[in-house]
């Protein structure tokens, strides 16, 4: 879960103004829409909602500017959430019940072996250009993704020992699978995957410049996409404004094309206080994320009428900070780590030691209050099929934490308070987190106290968001950093980026050529295992051990799972909240509509 700081909410107010204004207004809903003489698809998607009245538009504040509009290689939240409703996938997820649903693909069969899988796509399908969707976008889309020269988040979840899935078109409407074994997530990660127009992207990756296309600075026309909304302005630090696809491929009960809205709104604001205002004075529709700490005062606005506030349980986000580990060099040929850093970073009772120091039910109390739990692994309560409630965990513990730096030659050595190695060097580094974040910068302000309290020296200094996402992602230019992951799927497929250590989103040292650790190379194991296998206990049992492993080597080092809490105003139709999705309410925006 990344967030983005930007600009000063009195100049966005003003920007948005007359933009604004007309939210849910009755002239909207009763606009007529001449492009939905355009033909459906055979058949189209028909969702299961009841029908709505069409128009309005839907405004959430937001703190986050995209850094990108390209689906392969988006890899933050400020970008995948407009994502999300600009791109379609072969199937749908139905996050509340986690079904796998139909989307581009009418239809799909798995042969005998368990590892041939045959979608068969909609006929008729079109690009938000009216351009015709086909099975050789699919296949695109896969050659795009397995492309050695692009760099993606998606493909650590699609090869098994380092063999890639094999796609092909059969002909037009029919695309064929097959794994290199049997792939037991299958529907929930290939049937998710964003499919990308092979005649808008073709002569980009010939060209090899597939990473630059589809930015931010494109044309919204060029931006063309499947999802039911489609770009039609961006202006960075003030708002993107979708407007509806009239080529989206669903209806609902009486045929009526969706999306409802005729467009959704991402204003940007300065942070979370700001989007917590828009929402409070009735500028905004719907606040996902209300904080814990928030949650009194929301109540108390509640009981107006104008919205409602939704207690959704204990989330999938996880908040964790993490240590450099990265043993490289880099552009100019310097190390990524300073070696007597280093050293300390690689060392698992390092690692324990600082994990024991975080006092964590002060965090749950001064950051939260109490609306959290303390949590030592990645996967929360949310989520009870995969979870392992059996992990190490690190209660506050001083004389622990000491203990265990004492045995690596880490101790007080002089009268100055602060801890230093057997070469004399103080334990000093810094603490980054990103800016615009206050439960992030609170936290972190009570991890360096605690840190401190047991003889560390440590810098906090918090750094605008796409700045920190370069350093922890490119330049690997940092020591320590606060962050967070959102829950990106309920499968432990939707880890295979993070645990992997050739994953992109291996926090602690990414995209490893090969295991740095026997631990970590464990891990691969039992991650490509858990993979082969459609029986769930054997799927638990080897999951389950890897988050014992993370747990018992600590690269991240988690803090706490906060309950999750969600704002959406009274008269919005068809929500169904839920607590799986990070998008706990507009999940399915498509559905939605206002009622009056």
């Amino acid at each position: 879960m990344r967030t983005i700081q930007s600009c000063k909410i009195a100049f966005v107010g003003a920007a948005m103004a007359a933009l604004l204004s007309a939210c849910g207004s009755k002239e909207q809903t009763s606009a007529p829409r001449p492009a939905d003489n355009i033909p459906l698809p055979s058949p189209p998607l028909v969702a299961s909602c009841e029908p709505g009245i069409p128009g309005g538009r839907l405004v959430v504040a937001t703190f986050g500017n995209p850094k990108t509009f390209n689906p392969v290689t988006a890899a933050e939240h400020s970008s995948i959430e407009i994502l999300q409703y600009l791109f379609a996938s072969l199937l749908t997820m139905d996050w509340p019940t986690q079904d796998m649903l139909p989307g581009l693909a009418e239809s799909w069969s798995m042969a005998p072996d368990q590892k041939t899988w045959t979608f068969k796509l909609r006929h008729g399908l079109l690009w938000s250009d009216g351009q015709p969707l086909t099975a050789d976008d699919v296949v695109f889309t896969w050659e795009v993704i397995y492309n050695p020269d692009i760099i993606n988040v998606l493909v650590d979840q699609f090869r098994i020992n380092g063999k890639d899935f094999q796609v092909t078109k059969i002909d037009d409407y029919t695309v064929r699978v097959v794994t290199p074994e049997i792939y037991a997530p299958f529907l929930e990660a290939f049937g998710s995957v964003p499919v990308v127009p092979k005649h808008k992207l073709f002569q980009a990756v010939a060209e090899k410049r597939f990473g630059a296309a589809y930015g931010v600075d494109a044309k919204p026309e060029d931006l063309v996409g499947s999802g039911p909304f489609r770009i039609k302005q961006f202006k960075p630090d003030q708002f993107s404004l979708l407007e509806r696809n009239p080529y989206f491929l669903e209806v609902d009960k009486q045929r009526q094309r969706l999306p409802y809205f005729e467009n959704f709104v991402y204003s940007v604001v300065p942070d979370q206080n700001a989007v917590s205002l828009r929402f409070l004075h009735g500028e905004s529709d719907v606040n996902e994320r209300v904080r814990p700490d928030e949650y009194d005062r929301y109540k108390e606005e509640s009981s107006k009428g104008r919205f409602k506030l939704l207690d959704l349980g204990i989330g999938p986000e996880t908040a964790f900070f993490w240590f450099n580990e990265n043993t490289g060099t880099n552009s100019t040929g310097k190390p990524c780590v300073d070696s007597k850093k280093l050293k300390w970073f690689r060392n698992q009772k390092f690692r324990q030691a600082v994990s024991y120091a975080v006092d964590r039910e002060s965090i749950v109390k001064a950051v939260y209050a109490g609306r959290a739990v303390p949590n030592y692994g990645p996967i929360t309560a949310a989520n009870p099929k995969w979870q392992n409630t059996n992990v190490m965990q690190y209660p506050y513990n001083l004389e622990k934490a000491r203990a265990l730096l004492a045995d690596i030659g880490i101790k007080e050595r002089d009268a100055d308070g602060f801890l230093k190695d057997a070469e004399g060097n103080t334990v000093e580094f810094v603490l980054n987190t990103n800016t615009g974040n206050d439960i992030r910068g609170k936290t972190a302000v009570l991890i360096q106290e605690d840190l401190k309290t047991l003889g560390f020296k440590v810098t906090f200094q918090p750094v605008e968001f796409n700045t920190l996402v370069q350093k922890i992602d490119f330049s690997f230019d940092y020591d320590c950093v606060l962050m967070g992951l959102a829950g990106g799927g309920v499968d432990p497929v939707a880890n295979m980026n993070v645990f992997k250590s050739s994953g992109f989103e291996h926090q602690w040292f990414p995209r490893e050529k090969s295991p740095s650790t026997d631990w970590e190379a464990h891990i691969d194991m039992l991650m490509d295992e858990q993979l082969k296998t459609l029986d769930y206990a054997t799927r638990k049992k080897e999951f389950d051990e890897v988050q014992a492993i993370l747990a018992e080597q600590v690269p991240m080092i988690y803090t706490v799972a906060p309950k999750s809490y969600a704002g959406v105003r009274s008269d919005i139709g068809n929500t169904r909240p839920t607590v799986l999705s990070y998008y706990r309410v507009t999940w399915n925006a498509e559905e939605l509509y206002f009622k009056k």
